[in-house]
């Protein structure tokens, strides 16, 4: 039998949290029928910092198989990612992977 700690309270249970990072984000951009491909490769590059190479893969991505995911991390670095991908008028969304 357990002693209750000096608030006379005692602590059976604790619920088993997932650490931070566990179930990272993530920000999918998706195709669309308004921006170029090399519009496309360019926000790539200036937000993310992508090289060429890797701009152009997550744009042949998308273009290709209609979305990417182009960034992962914690909750409000994906809505921050996904609000940058929007300023860019390009269509982003985040879900739990």
């Amino acid at each position: 039998m357990s002693q209750a700690p000096a608030g006379g309270v005692e602590v059976v249970e604790q619920p088993v949290e997932a650490p931070e990072g566990a179930t990272p984000w993530v920000t999918i951009v998706w195709d669309d029928p308004v921006n170029l491909m090399s519009y496309v490769t360019y926000v790539f590059q200036e937000y993310f910092k992508y090289s060429l190479e890797k701009a152009e893969d997550l744009m042949l991505k998308v273009h290709h198989d209609g979305k990417a995911v182009v960034s992962s991390g914690n909750r409000e670095a994906m809505e921050r990612d996904v609000l940058a991908m929007q300023g860019y008028n390009l269509w982003a969304t985040m879900e739990q992977s």
